[in-house]
């Protein structure tokens, strides 16, 4: 089983949902999520992202690029002197910490 369809099957069932429901809510078969899960096929990203948004966790998580399941629990301390960020300081900021993140798996 590769790491996409171990954590589908993992969220899956810390969600208390059987194959049967999140298929239905992911609009595909059972079968369909069942290959998932067993890695032998690949969900399309529209599907990734839709398990993303129905478990709260990022796509870097699902994929297994991260340990870090959502945004919401990270929270990062910076001085500044109160201005302030743009939306693209803020981006910025975000692909920054992913930088750092990823040369602490390496």
């Amino acid at each position: 089983m590769n790491i996409l369809g171990k954590r589908i099957k993992q969220l899956r069932e810390e969600n208390h949902l059987n194959q049967i429901e999140l298929a239905k809510t992911l609009n595909i078969s059972n079968t369909t999520l069942s290959q998932y899960e067993t890695g032998q096929r690949v969900p399309s990203d529209d599907v990734k992202i839709k398990i993303c948004k129905i478990f709260n966790v990022t796509l870097d998580y699902l994929l297994g690029v991260s340990e870090t399941r959502n945004y919401e629990t990270e929270t990062i301390a910076a001085h500044h002197d109160g201005e302030e960020f743009t939306n693209e300081e803020l981006e910025e900021i975000e692909a920054f910490k992913e930088f750092v993140k990823s040369r602490r798996n390496k």
